[in-house]
């Protein structure tokens, strides 16, 4: 779900499309600070995980609808040799103007919202996680009951950065220059998960939330039948 490449200040929020008596949570957290490890610790509990980055490219596959609009707003330059979206070319050229955001952002946005709101209630459960990287630069916003934030200290981003991407310290302190702050994150937090441990105090964590969660949404459900 991370990668040290600035992704564009926005993010689609999904719509109210859920089960009623689904707890929904978001997952967010700033580059390299664990947003994956603890999604995949969710999913290994049995939890239904949805990420949007996934979603993302999913949606402009060869053949989908968003691929073809793209294609017939921007040109045949946005395909590369294969006839896939050229992400490079466009996150540079979105980048450069504005205007270029909005007009790929309007037709991503919904295409994802679609898709997300499709899996999601095909998923179940009695609660779920939505990975969404960029939830607080799209003005966290959405119908979700909670929000849970992955944190660890600015400096152990940029370590992990450097140690994953093979990036100068600088490059790390750009991408961390381009997301939200840390404090900014930490301020639409209903629950954080401080991550600057082993994978086995990560666990523990999880496991902790995971216990909080199926009570929350077991509350949620019996309020829904009255």
């Amino acid at each position: 779900m991370t990668n040290s490449t600035p992704q564009p200040p926005s993010s689609p929020q999904p719509p109210a499309q859920s089960a009623a008596h689904t707890l929904r949570i978001v997952l967010t957290g700033g580059i390299a600070s664990g947003k994956t490890a603890v999604a995949n610790e969710f999913a290994a509990l049995g939890v239904t995980v949805l990420d949007t980055d996934q979603i993302a490219r999913d949606v402009v596959e060869p053949g989908s609808p968003a691929l073809d609009a793209i294609v017939k707003t921007f040109g045949p330059e946005a395909l590369d040799s294969d006839g896939r979206l050229d992400r490079r070319r466009m996150r540079e050229r979105v980048f450069a103007d504005p205007a270029e955001r909005k007009k790929l952002e309007a037709i991503t946005h919904p295409a994802i919202r679609a898709e997300l709101a499709r899996r999601a209630s095909a998923g179940g459960g009695a609660y779920q996680i939505h990975a969404i990287p960029l939830f607080t630069e799209g003005g966290a916003k959405g119908n979700y009951d909670r929000v849970l934030v992955v944190d660890c200290p600015e400096q152990l981003q940029i370590w992990r950065l450097v140690e994953r991407d093979g990036v100068t310290d600088a490059q790390a302190r750009q991408s961390l220059a381009a997301q939200a702050t840390r404090a900014q994150r930490l301020a639409v937090a209903n629950d954080v998960v401080v991550n600057d441990s082993s994978l086995d105090t990560l666990r523990a964590r999880v496991a902790a939330l995971h216990e909080q969660y199926l009570k929350l949404a077991a509350e949620k459900s019996g309020r829904s039948k009255l």
